[in-house]
């Protein structure tokens, strides 16, 4: 069934046509997902025949890929006048990087309705396309660290990488949700936000977190020859489709990790979206109780929220995988399972947001939603690129969290 894209361009023939392709074609796989939409989607919602789409690009991977690379080239251009001034005191290293959040903001904010490509449609990119995109973002992330530096010397390399990159997830974090503030009012939450990330101070680093460091292994991708098959069935339909997407992987994958024929399989799933709900509803049960453990040990609001925090990390530290899944393929299931499941989302931020709000009553609720949606942001974009994945990375983590939701020291 072809998907609702929104209209970009007026059915006549405007000289910036490729433009408008590229706007309608960011939106609509932002929103739907690389694999829902059709060239014949995009091409009906510009008001073109899928023939005149083909004249401007061969494919739609080729389309994909020019969404994403105009979309990571916006940050860049838009943050050159920045990245030019100078930093030859502390004073004026921070006004460039004031310059810079103010810069990162107002493109992140004009662009938020497509930014969630880079979040969980970015996998689909061939590794080569992959590592030029992440070339442009470390462009952005080393405007940010060189001009820190000067801004704060006395930071070593590796809590400053953290900072930088907390800033920058604060900012992106509103590609990921809906919550609606006020554009002023935005723009000065994650300012401020992002400020309160680069102006933080960490828990000391151990000897164990190394930039050379081996890549941590986490829960999911362990074997579980030791579970019931169904577990076992489970486990690798995490693993597979965390690291490859939903669309890309068949049953007959799944069953050839668990050493099953597909016939197998169907014995006890209906079918691959079957085994999504399994996963999904075994995210959605750990993350509860992991939350509800943190609050019933909490003694008051803010200890509750810290606890709720450190809870949030340890728990994506041992369910990579899985927490991808959770929020990336949900537009998969049924629509009833949508709502359901979507829901649950709702609940578990309306849950933060409660207790943020009882730690800082001067905040709104879309206020305090907004930097709820932040904190977990850093901890989805960080998780993954962090060396080692041990307890001492866990409290810095959470800390980093706890300096963007605010909370005292």
């Amino acid at each position: 069934m072809p998907v609702a894209v929104p209209s970009a361009a007026a059915r006549t023939r405007p000289r910036d046509r490729k433009r408008h392709i590229e706007e309608a074609a960011a939106l609509a796989f932002a929103q739907h997902g690389y694999h829902a939409v059709g060239m014949q989607d995009i091409a009906a919602a510009v008001g073109i025949s899928a023939p005149a789409l083909y004249r401007h690009f061969p494919n739609k991977y080729a389309l994909f890929v020019q969404t994403a690379f105009g979309i990571a080239h916006r940050l860049i251009e838009d943050t050159d006048e920045a990245a030019a001034l100078p930093l030859g005191t502390v004073a004026e290293a921070r006004h460039a990087l004031d310059a810079l959040v103010d810069a990162v903001i107002a493109t992140t904010v004009e662009l938020r309705a497509t930014g969630g490509i880079y979040r969980w449609e970015g996998r689909y990119l061939e590794p080569a396309d992959r590592e030029l995109l992440t070339a442009e973002f470390r462009t952005l992330r080393g405007r940010f660290e060189t001009a820190h530096a000067v801004y704060r010397p006395d930071v070593d390399d590796t809590d400053r990488r953290l900072l930088v990159l907390g800033a920058l997830s604060v900012v992106a974090s509103i590609t990921a949700h809906r919550t609606v503030v006020g554009a002023k009012a935005l723009r000065t939450l994650l300012a401020d936000a992002a400020w309160r990330a680069l102006d933080g101070t960490l828990p000391a680093a151990t000897e164990t977190i190394q930039a050379d460091a081996a890549p941590a292994v986490v829960a999911d991708d362990e074997p579980a020859s030791d579970r019931g098959r169904r577990a076992r069935l489970i486990d690798a339909a995490i693993r597979q489709f965390a690291a490859r997407g939903y669309n890309e992987v068949t049953i007959e994958d799944i069953a050839a990790e668990v050493d099953l024929t597909p016939s197998g399989v169907y014995r006890h799933f209906d079918g691959k979206s079957a085994l999504l709900l399994a996963a999904c509803d075994r995210a959605a049960v750990e993350l509860e109780r992991a939350a509800l453990h943190a609050r019933e040990s909490a003694d008051s609001p803010e200890d509750a929220l810290r606890r709720l925090g450190r809870a949030y990390v340890d728990h994506t530290f041992s369910h990579l995988a899985l927490m991808r899944i959770y929020f990336s393929e949900i537009g998969n299931l049924a629509s009833e399972e949508q709502r359901r499941l979507r829901a649950v989302q709702r609940a578990h931020i309306a849950d933060w947001t409660a207790l943020l709000q009882a730690v800082r009553p001067e905040l709104s609720g879309r206020e305090a939603a907004v930097l709820v949606h932040a904190g977990l942001g850093v901890v989805a974009d960080q998780t993954p690129l962090l060396p080692v994945r041990d307890t001492a990375a866990a409290e810095r983590l959470a800390r980093l969290v706890e300096i963007v939701l605010g909370l005292a020291d």
